[in-house]
């Protein structure tokens, strides 16, 4: 049988204080690997810290130098990390037309030039060392087919997907793997405002045919198989995680 365990390895989770970013950090430390994760305000650093006993540090991917800054201190902290799952994720649901340049770039920011910037700050590690690793990016079924009010979420994982294909062929020589999924809606922080409006939710519902919305467990075993040695032949690739809404 492949080996889906992730002993002796060290993996970090952005985003990893709540929500599918905390199920994802326990599904990889139940599966072996000590987890770091990272948060932007210091409180929920620290409960990051209790849960796994890793230090946690903040950061604002938003911030170049924050992000080089943070690599910098947690490469030599935690020995060299072996896995990436860039999950922090920021959403402003809304209208096209009612989007101001300042939610576009937040999006923007977190989504799309955060995971670039501290993917490429790990890779170079990778690279000079000589190291293996493996990468999953947490996108959107909203990345690969339209969905109203999500003109700056669906285009920056819409990005992020694509992301994922040409950093995957960059750097498959290097033994360095990247992939993604693409959730379907999911009960968390992020999407509570969207499915408290009873109308828009059944509307949402009614177009996954396995008719129920993602719950942050869902997620969990597809990015720890991708970062397994069981996918040690997988990269460049999205699993859609969406219940079939992409199907149609």
């Amino acid at each position: 049988m492949p080996d889906f365990r992730l002993d002796g390895k060290k993996a970090l989770v952005t985003g990893a204080a709540g929500g599918l970013g905390k199920a994802i950090a326990d599904g990889l430390a139940e599966s072996g690997a000590t987890v770091y994760g990272t948060s932007r305000d210091a409180t929920s650093a620290r409960q990051i810290t209790e849960r796994y006993g890793t230090p946690c540090l903040a950061v604002d991917l938003g911030d170049t130098t924050s992000i080089r800054d943070f690599v910098d201190i947690l490469m030599p902290l935690s020995g060299g990390i072996d896995l990436l799952v860039n999950n922090a994720g920021l959403n402003v649901p809304k209208p096209a037309l009612e989007l101001t340049e300042r939610d576009w770039d937040s999006v923007f920011d977190t989504n799309l030039k955060g995971s670039f910037f501290l993917t490429t700050a790990l890779a170079q590690h990778w690279v000079d060392r000589g190291s293996p690793a493996a990468v999953v990016n947490i996108a959107s079924q909203a990345g690969i087919v339209g969905i109203e009010e999500r003109a700056a979420y669906g285009t920056s994982k819409a990005g992020l997907i694509h992301l994922t294909k040409i950093l995957a062929l960059e750097w498959a020589p290097s033994g360095i793997r990247v992939n993604a999924v693409a959730p379907t809606f999911v009960r968390t922080e992020l999407t509570a405002s969207s499915l408290s409006r009873p109308e828009w939710a059944a509307e949402l519902l009614s177009r996954i045919p396995i008719g129920r919305f993602g719950e942050p467990e869902d997620i969990t075993g597809a990015v720890t198989f991708l970062l397994s040695d069981a996918a040690s032949l997988i990269t460049g690739h999205t699993i859609a995680i969406d219940g079939g809404y992409t199907i149609r």
